[in-house]
């Protein structure tokens, strides 16, 4: 299956309001420049700490992320 890391992360939307997935996924859902079709870490990675939305940290997308790579890369 060819999907972007913006789409396997929406996966998380609508879980618990303490699950850090969730909310992480939830802000990237409201965040309307986020590049939904971008599947490249570095990409998203410096997408991510140049917004440094407290929402979206580095730490939950590099766990996110490699959850991604492990389905989907």
């Amino acid at each position: 299956m060819d999907r972007s890391f913006y789409q396997f992360a929406l996966s998380y939307r609508g879980g618990g309001k303490n699950e850090v997935n969730a909310i992480f996924a939830e802000a990237m859902f409201n965040d309307l420049s986020f590049p939904k079709d971008e599947k490249h870490f570095d990409s998203l990675s410096r997408y991510v700490e140049d917004k440094a939305d407290p929402n979206m940290p580095s730490i939950v997308f590099d766990e996110l992320y490699a959850h991604y790579e492990d389905q989907f890369l």
